[in-house]
């Protein structure tokens, strides 16, 4: 099991058009590819409080690579997307890692 950490820097006061996609939208989207989510984040203290963090797990590479490129080819997904943006762009930017777990972490 590997996992990825993806950030996602928001537009100043665009992070919670960017939770309700997520929570509307984005993860059912998930399901249908089989996308699994190990976790989502906010900052309630630290440098930027319009930044989400998630966690996606993955069985490897060439999954990701998969279901991931389908994703973010599939019509529905650029509909809705294209959607959520009609009042302006939500992300800043976005930086993505691949994790690889210590021979001591719980996770792995």
């Amino acid at each position: 099991m590997i996992h990825e950490l993806r950030v996602y820097h928001c537009v100043p006061g665009r992070l919670p058009a960017l939770l309700k996609r997520f929570e509307t939208v984005t993860l059912a989207i998930w399901e249908r590819f089989g996308i699994r989510q190990a976790g989502f984040w906010t900052v309630g203290i630290g440098e930027s409080n319009q930044t989400l963090y998630y966690l996606l797990e993955w069985e490897s590479l060439a999954e990701r690579e998969q279901k991931w490129n389908a994703f973010m080819s599939d019509p529905e997904w650029l509909a809705k997307r294209a959607e959520s943006e009609k009042d302006g762009p939500i992300l800043e930017r976005v930086s993505n890692q691949i994790l690889v777990p210590t021979s001591f972490s719980s996770v792995r």
